[in-house]
């Protein structure tokens, strides 16, 4: 494996969604100075890279994914000097800095769209998709169609997301080169890595309806990412995950991108959005230990992560986010974290944070959840509406986040934030959660040290033990020198037998005695195989 490649299985990453992480000046808006309080945080955690949602200039229609001056920080969370400080304290505590690379799509505010917009003969217009009438039949996912009818030029112009996210042309080089050198501007600045949201749209074919892995894909990521000063810069793609697309993506000889997301676990629990589905951990271990045979018989990176900013908690969907909710969350930690890969974990994630439950759509925000909801309004009775958004909104995972369980929870010093706290966040918060015999942040340091004192859990290669058997997930990891043993158990409680023996280095109940045994709904342990 390169060495660049290599070395990014000593990433953890801790994604922060910075309006809900930390409010310093008591807006109720958290803000980059918040995060920089926050980072030894981080670090005693076990992470040691961050992962910003988007902190760009933006008007906010979509929570920031929709920018309006790239080279410039949004006045909610601060200034370029805040965004320079946070950068070096974080640098000299060992932590990265990963951006978010927004490039399917602009603001309407944006500089060239507003001069796109103006006029057919505008150098701008070219920068955006215009058509004299829509072109197809394609919905937004935001809801409504994807064509907008401008009057400037009465032409309509193409936004897969919201109206004020109009999309790029990326087949204009002029567009290509703009975002190379928005990147090399953050390069520069000393930043460590790029996010690289919805990348699979920038390349479309209308005469196919192909909305997005249009036939320049490819040949755009090696543009923009392939150079020579990024050879060492980490990216991570939001992409479709097909076994064809992810090596075309990210095979060693493409020079594209190092990783990217793979989503196909997370859809378990749930039929699209917003309805509950059957489903068994079994189902998330079958998708995982395919990805896991896959990624090394191609020698790829594999990205673990079980939460993120577009989905509801993993926890409350395949999980026991009640009366087991502790087990759970910690079972879930250990069936993914420690396979082969780079751990994703998203704020909150490590206090077991769960989904919320409110009565009143003036708690929600989500832009995407809200268009379904007026949507659908009239076509279903409005309490299995709401009931459909409080289980599949965006919001679940982007409230505030609860450091304490006072009236503000230590978010801000606001009488109110910008998004309503988590219908829960008096019983699951950090001080409550620290409080307890069992921690669920306790557990995630324990399980980030150790995966970090031990090269075979970062490097070793993965191999299941009794596939066939049911309701738990049984794997090691080795190379020449180590063997680790991971066993988890799922919903039921059931004894194992036939497992090798060794010392016993993590656990989530205290388990008591060795590998083989009976244990109890998601308990789980670690040991260290004798050779």
């Amino acid at each position: 494996m390169k060495k660049e490649f290599s070395d990014c299985y000593d990433l953890v990453v801790y994604q922060i969604y910075p309006r809900s992480f930390k409010d310093s000046n008591g807006d109720g808006i958290g803000d980059l100075l918040g995060v920089l309080s926050k980072l030894d945080y981080i670090k005693e955690l076990g992470a040691n890279a961050i992962w910003l949602c988007p902190v760009f200039k933006s008007p906010q229609c979509d929570n920031g994914y929709d920018v309006s001056d790239y080279r410039d920080i949004d006045p909610m969370y601060g200034t370029m000097e805040d965004f320079e400080r946070l950068l070096a304290a974080a640098h000299e505590k060992g932590i990265k800095i990963i951006m978010d690379f927004v490039a399917n799509h602009t603001s309407s505010e944006h500089e060239w769209f507003r001069q796109a917009r103006s006029s057919k003969t505008n150098p701008y217009h070219d920068y955006y998709y215009w058509a004299d009438t829509p072109l197809n039949d394609w919905r937004a996912e935001f809801g409504g169609s994807a064509w907008e009818f401008n009057a400037a030029t009465n032409e309509y112009y193409l936004h897969s997301f919201a109206v004020g996210q109009p999309d790029v042309n990326w087949t204009n080089p002029k567009v290509r080169d703009e975002f190379k050198e928005i990147i090399d501007f953050w390069v520069e600045k000393g930043v460590d890595g790029f996010r690289c949201d919805v990348l699979d749209h920038v390349s479309k074919d209308f005469e196919k309806d192909l909305r997005r892995n249009g036939p320049h894909l490819h040949e755009y990521i090696n543009e923009v990412f392939g150079r020579e000063n990024l050879k060492n810069i980490y990216t991570v793609g939001e992409a479709e995950t097909t076994e064809e697309s992810i090596l075309a993506t990210c095979g060693q000889d493409r020079n594209e991108l190092k990783s990217v997301f793979q989503f196909s676990h997370l859809a378990v629990g749930r039929i699209g959005r917003y309805t509950p589905a059957p489903h068994r951990l079994d189902d998330v271990k079958n998708i995982l230990t395919s990805w896991q045979d896959f990624t090394a018989k191609h020698d790829l990176l594999y990205v673990l992560l079980t939460d993120n900013h577009d989905r509801p908690w993993f926890n409350s969907r395949v999980g026991n986010d009640r009366e087991l909710r502790y087990e759970s969350a910690t079972n879930i930690a250990t069936t993914v974290f420690l396979l082969k890969g780079i751990p994703f974990i998203y704020e909150g994630q490590e206090i077991g944070a769960a989904n919320s439950v409110f009565s009143d759509l003036s708690a929600f925000n989500d832009v995407e959840c809200l268009g379904y909801y007026f949507e659908q309004k009239g076509k279903i009775l409005e309490d299995k509406l709401l009931e459909e958004i409080n289980f599949g909104s965006r919001d679940n995972t982007r409230r505030p986040f609860a450091w304490d369980g006072s009236a503000t929870h230590g978010f801000t010093t606001a009488s109110a934030p910008w998004l309503p706290y988590a219908s829960r966040s008096d019983e699951i918060n950090l001080e409550a959660d620290l409080k307890g015999k069992h921690s669920v942040w306790r557990y995630y340091r324990d399980l980030f040290a150790l995966r970090r004192d031990r090269e075979v859990l970062r490097r070793g290669e993965f191999r299941q033990l009794f596939p066939e058997r049911e309701n738990c997930f049984i794997y090691l990891r080795e190379n020449e020198n180590e063997k680790i043993l991971v066993v988890c158990n799922f919903e039921n409680e059931q004894t194992v037998e036939g497992l090798p023996e060794g010392k016993m280095l993590l656990s989530n109940l205290d388990r008591l005695g060795g590998a083989n045994g009976k244990y109890a709904p998601y308990e789980c342990a670690v040991y260290e195989i004798w050779k």
